[in-house]
């Protein structure tokens, strides 16, 4: 898990001066997503962009994957956003992408506030429970059913 901390730290890091860079909130998730991957790369993270996640029912392959905004260094989910309305569904989602990939955390980070740093939520899978860092000072525990 250690990996996945220091990952999300960078994560975060280059969240912050994307954020700075592009003027703040106001483009595209797109451009934010793109800027963010150049960032990590320049930082020597490894990322992989729109990961198609196939989906199964019952047995049967569903013919529209999923897809996962980008994957740093194989061990990371980072699910881009640009809103100014974060909604919950945004964590729910990345929650599937964990269930479903066997990875142990994911970031939601949203270009659409005015401060990236407020604006990022850590979901981290870990046996049944769901840990929500909103912040470096709180942490919120939620049990998964």
């Amino acid at each position: 898990m250690k990996k996945e901390y220091e990952i999300s730290k960078i994560v975060v890091d280059s969240a912050i001066e994307v954020h700075r860079t592009l003027g703040g909130p106001g483009l595209l998730e797109s451009v934010y997503e793109e800027s963010l991957a150049k960032e990590l790369e320049l930082r020597n993270i490894q990322t992989q962009r729109q990961v198609a996640l196939p989906i199964y029912y019952k047995k049967f392959k569903l013919a529209h994957p999923l897809r996962i905004d980008m994957v740093a260094n194989k061990l990371v989910i980072i699910e881009c956003k640009a809103t100014t309305q974060y909604n919950a569904i945004y964590e729910s989602q990345v929650l599937t992408y964990l269930r479903l990939t066997g990875l142990k955390l994911g970031l939601v980070i949203n270009f659409g506030e005015k401060l990236v740093k407020t604006a990022y939520q850590e979901l981290l899978m870990a046996c049944k429970y769901t840990f929500f860092f909103a912040s470096s000072k709180s942490l919120f525990i939620r049990y998964l059913r």
